[in-house]
């Protein structure tokens, strides 16, 4: 199964495109900070994730404040030169 689901906010985002199927497309750079435990000991971890939206959704997505914290779900998979990974976000919820 590939499922992620992550507290992050909103660094960058590009212009609204529109896929050759006529979808519009947003890409952006989600980034994560927390701490957890591993191995006994409590761990920083920074996370800068580039990110995209499809359809409804990348509309939505547009239109929020950068730097909001919010959960995201969704998938990852790799670029188009194989070398990275893009985290396609399927929803996304205000934290409380």
């Amino acid at each position: 199964m590939n499922r992620v689901d992550l507290i992050a906010h909103v660094e960058e985002i590009s212009a609204l495109r529109y896929s050759p199927s006529g979808l519009p497309v947003v890409e952006c750079r989600l980034i994560h900070e927390s701490e957890i435990e591993e191995a006994g000991i409590v761990r920083k971890v920074y996370l800068n994730l580039k990110s995209k939206a499809v359809g409804i959704l990348a509309e939505k997505l547009i239109r929020q404040p950068l730097h909001t914290p919010f959960l995201f779900k969704g998938f990852l998979a790799s670029g188009t030169n194989s070398k990275s990974v893009i985290f396609h976000i399927h929803s996304y919820q205000t934290v409380s």
